[in-house]
């Protein structure tokens, strides 16, 4: 099994705008400036995305290139899946993500639902109201 990771989508205002730039183009290219050590097992994972402390949506990873600068591209399929939100609280740079540990992809047409938003979510939890 495929191993995935999540990344705050920091530039993108919304997930219309995210996926306008993941789709502009054969493959999206995401800079890192470290490789994964365990890059060779996220090849046929996903990078799921995370917008205002939710998981949103993934993209499959295709594979890493190193660039001349010395930091690394990941190449990303240019098809954005939206998935069933998920909590997730906030991190710099990138984190593995288990696949039993990942949100479930949401079919064509189908609606989110009420989800709690995910700042709200980790306020309650720490009072230990959720």
């Amino acid at each position: 099994m495929p191993l995935s990771m999540t990344k705050i989508a920091y530039r993108s205002k919304s997930l219309d705008s995210l996926r306008n730039w993941v789709e502009s183009g054969t493959e999206a290219h995401m800079r890192t400036r470290y490789l994964p050590k365990r890059h060779e097992e996220m090849i046929g994972g996903s990078l799921y995305w995370i917008m205002d402390h939710t998981i949103v949506a993934r993209c499959e990873i295709l594979g890493f290139e190193q660039r001349p600068d010395s930091h690394w591209t990941i190449r990303l399929a240019p098809k954005l899946i939206r998935v069933e939100p998920h909590p997730k609280r906030a991190h710099q740079g990138w984190r593995y993500l288990a696949e039993e540990d990942a949100p479930r992809d949401l079919t064509d047409g189908e609606e989110p639902g009420d989800v709690m938003p995910g700042r709200l979510a980790g306020k309650l939890s720490k009072l230990g109201l959720i």
